[in-house]
């Protein structure tokens, strides 16, 4: 009985310690993103050379994506450590295409919203974690969404509707709301399937999840800005 719950001790450290990460790993990019956000913005030559050139801007942001998708496609041949340098890597990129935001909002309505979409992930993220309820089907139904989140905002590009653009943005914080609860639920249940030593494998789940939760994190934030904050 004895050997048992030291047993069971042990591996509910193991469970923390990985999921830890996965904060770690996030707030590390946040941190990366906001500190190039704000070099890149507090520089005219650098902001001219992203702004003024639309295809160079096109280049960061395909890019973007591109490393995202790659990450998700290849998570399981890459390394670890190669797999850590990719996810700096698309911290840093999205810190440069992100510092437009200093430029169209105050600072302070910036700082205000980082810390409302701070308090609003934190608690999806503990529901998330704590619920027993199965949210599959409502992470299901938040990425049928946001499919049509952008088409509509593809289409508003050309279209210019301002009812359409609130819509999209109270749209895009309830979809990014559920998707956090979501995420936060299936990383436990993905870590907690294999198994809880701490390996490279284990690491790599817990890596791809902070990169989840990070882009929760952002396009949350993004949106709520879009409500809340004050332009200049």
């Amino acid at each position: 009985m004895e050997t048992n719950s030291v047993s069971k001790t042990y591996e509910k450290s193991e469970q923390i310690a990985l999921f830890r990460n996965v904060y770690l790993w996030m707030s590390m990019a946040l941190v990366i993103t906001g500190l190039t956000s704000l070099v890149v913005a507090d520089s005219p030559s650098i902001l001219s050379a992203i702004f003024s050139n639309r295809f160079v801007f096109y280049v960061l942001l395909f890019g973007e994506l591109g490393l995202v998708w790659y990450m998700s496609a290849r998570i399981n041949s890459l390394s670890f450590s190669t797999a850590t340098l990719l996810f700096i890597f698309y911290s840093i990129l999205n810190g440069v295409t992100l510092s437009v935001i200093f430029l169209i909002y105050t600072l302070s309505s910036i700082a205000s919203t980082f810390f409302v979409t701070a308090g609003t992930f934190a608690v999806m993220c503990i529901y998330g974690y704590v619920t027993k309820k199965d949210l599959t089907s409502i992470g299901n139904l938040c990425f049928m969404a946001l499919i049509g989140l952008i088409i509509a905002t593809v289409v508003n590009l050309f279209w210019q509707n301002e009812t359409l653009y609130w819509i999209v943005s109270y749209a895009g914080v309830l979809i990014f709301v559920g998707l956090t609860a979501y995420d936060t639920q299936k990383i436990k249940k993905l870590l907690l399937s294999e198994g809880t030593e701490v390996n490279e494998g284990t690491q790599k789940i817990a890596l791809m999840g902070a990169l989840n939760l990070y882009l929760d994190f952002i396009n949350l934030f993004l949106y709520l800005l879009r409500l809340l904050g004050n332009r200049k």
